[in-house]
């Protein structure tokens, strides 16, 4: 305990309990979601209630690692949140300990869960999936629960299909029953058709007893398939008054040997699975060389001299050969006809025997790599328990909300992030497309910088989930401005210098109508001036800084209309229409790159474009304001 002082085992205790809660949940969901996607094979089968149990037994130990995951990447977003909303981060902070020394008790505990889930992986996992597939595989050779319908024919007795007019549930007894029974063949097919029918299973639950009532019974005679199409065909007729019958139906659940899965790559152990790799990798080396030695043997035997190495036996056969369409037209016609379909039935029967080969070759390379994929994702699968760890952590330090609202829907959205890049990679590996260890790892070596990028930006206090910095960067990128909300103030300490700010006005106006006119804003700009020319423009900073001050100063008038007025003056951008950066370097790597470069271009041109009309309309409303003067002295006067 000389590691761990109060404060660790404080964030352990929060920690813990939430793992522990979160690990449940995620377990739980993946269950569900594991029984939805078998639930056909559950339905119907009258399993009883020790079988189900064991059948959830396994699923649930098959799902755990990957519940791990998701259960640390939760409970890692939710305390740390946790901490983050109450301000115990920005306490322990506060206190000269790092983000990366607090992160260091639920470390180890993370190094933990990884370590335990490659051993459960390597350990329980194969025996559980293995008893999981041969109680999956039993449950799909189990036959039905009888449960025989009203008004439709019940197929699922093996040879017979059975029709109930109605039931009497109160005493089990079927009323108008029709009976087609396949069981000699549907050339010896029998119609049974009964007042009434009693249908019971067995003692042992492998027949079932039915008892007819009142019926005929009729039969085909004629025992050959191709007499069927006749018009008359001869059966025999019977009626009875009571009739028992026992129909093979066996309703046991009967586990099947599981030692028949032991082949499949999730069913066994790391070391087996290396050895299997080994033993396969042998093997496809073993049909490749012995497929070559059949294709030289037999396909190239004799086409080139043996001493003579590869190029120059292929120039001297080739030399030595006659054309083939010289010894082709030198044929008769029948000739001919019996090369062609000679080469024809040689070219079939050579593209069906190296299909088979190739079908062999792919079906053993498709198992190696999937004893290949297995043995990594052992890693993968433990490792992810980590990474997510170091991404659950700093985005809860980051985000700084806890409870399950924020961090269910980030981790959701992290673990959907990480399944579908897990599944295009284990997909393309698997197919052959892509290394097996490529995709594999794939969503290791996507995650894993991420990880590395939030700790860092969360031991920096970075902003980088703050909505407002991106809300502020948007609205400068595409240029949506705010208007101006003056109000008349209720008390005015300093009238406005009415003369000074009228000769302002005319002087700003002139300024901007000379500016539109020399720098010609709604000429289409110089693409190579704006990216390879780098230029400031203190002309249209020095007209915002002088518009500001004039509406300042006029904000203190008492008349409203004046106060309107100034409200339609815009806001000037001062760079935006000049320059896409303000470092040179970055303005020229823009341009170069076309794309990025005519985007920014097209931006520009937009800029000088409303530049345009805003320096008009400040001429138009200081015209406005300075003639709204000279009626309020006329007034006055």
């Amino acid at each position: 305990m000389i590691f761990f002082k109060k404060l660790d085992i404080y964030i352990l205790k929060n920690y813990l309990l939430l793992f522990a809660g979160t690990f449940f949940i995620c377990l739980f969901i993946f269950i569900m979601q594991f029984i939805w996607q078998f639930i056909d094979d559950l339905v119907g089968k009258g399993l009883s209630w020790d079988v189900l149990a064991e059948f959830f037994f396994y699923a649930s130990l098959n799902l755990v690692p990957a519940s791990l995951p998701l259960a640390v990447l939760l409970a890692s977003l939710i305390s740390f949140g946790n901490m983050g909303e109450k301000l115990e981060l920005l306490s322990m902070k506060a206190a000269g300990i790092p983000l990366v020394r607090i992160l260091c008790p639920i470390f180890i505990v993370a190094s933990l869960i990884s370590v335990a889930s490659f051993f459960f992986q390597d350990r329980i996992q194969p025996h559980a999936t293995r008893q999981l597939a041969t109680m999956l595989w039993s449950m799909r050779q189990k036959s039905p629960e009888l449960e025989i319908p009203e008004g439709i024919f019940y197929s699922d007795i093996p040879g017979y299909s059975i029709f109930v007019e109605k039931k009497d549930h109160k005493t089990g007894l079927l009323r108008g029953v029709m009976i087609y029974s396949t069981q000699g063949g549907y050339d010896k097919m029998e119609i049974v058709i009964a007042d009434s029918a009693r249908l019971r299973g067995t003692e042992d639950n492998k027949h079932l007893r039915l008892t007819l009532y009142n019926g005929e019974r009729f039969r085909n005679m004629d025992s050959q398939t191709g007499n069927m199409l006749k018009a008359n065909i001869p059966y025999m007729r019977e009626t009875f008054h009571t009739e028992v019958a026992m129909i093979p139906f066996d309703a046991n659940f009967n586990m099947m040997d599981a030692n028949l899965f032991n082949g499949d790559a999730k069913t066994k152990e790391l070391t087996k699975i290396l050895h299997g790799i080994d033993s396969l990798t042998h093997l496809s080396d073993s049909i490749g060389h012995q497929y070559h030695r059949i294709a030289r043997n037999q396909y190239l035997k004799g086409a080139f001299p043996k001493d003579a190495p590869d190029s120059a036996a292929i120039v001297a056969r080739t030399k030595s050969m006659e054309p083939l369409d010289t010894t082709y037209a030198g044929l008769s016609h029948d000739q001919r006809k019996t090369v062609v379909k000679s080469a024809l039935s040689t070219a079939q029967s050579t593209q069906a025997e190296f299909e088979y080969r190739s079908m062999t070759t792919e079906n053993t390379n498709l198992t190696l790599r999937r004893h290949r994929m297995e043995a990594r994702k052992k890693f993968t699968y433990s490792l992810a328990c980590l990474i997510f760890f170091f991404i659950g952590a700093p985005l809860g330090a980051i985000i700084r909300k806890g409870g399950l609202g924020v961090p269910v829907v980030v981790s959701v959205m992290v673990f959907i992030f990480y399944y579908i890049v897990n599944a295009a990679g284990e997909k393309m590996a698997k197919t052959g497309e892509w290394s097996v260890w490529f995709g594999v790892w794939l969503s290791t070596m996507v995650l894993a910088p991420i990880g590395v990028f939030l700790v860092t930006k969360a031991n920096k206090d970075s902003v980088i989930f703050n909505t407002e910095g991106y809300r502020n960067f948007f609205v400068r990128f595409l240029g949506i401005r705010t208007k101006r909300k003056l109000t008349r103030k209720e008390i005015v300490i300093y009238e406005p210098d009415y003369p000074r700010l009228v000769q302002e006005l005319e002087q700003l106006a002139e300024d901007c109508k000379r500016y539109n006119q020399e720098n010609r804003l709604l000429k289409m700009p110089s693409y190579y001036r704006i990216f390879f020319t780098y230029r400031e423009d203190h002309a249209v900073r020095d007209l915002r800084e002088r518009t500001e001050a004039i509406v300042e100063q006029l904000h203190n008038s008492r008349d409203v209309v004046i106060i309107n007025a100034l409200n339609d003056m815009p806001v000037l951008y001062t760079e935006a229409h000049a320059r896409p950066f303000d470092n040179s370097r970055t303005n020229m790597a823009a341009g170069i790159f076309l794309p990025v470069g005519l985007v920014l271009w097209l931006r520009i041109w937009r800029f000088r474009l409303r530049l345009h009309q805003d320096l008009n309309i400040i001429q138009k409303q200081g015209a406005f304001i300075i003639d709204r003067i000279y009626k309020q002295k006329d007034k006055a006067t």
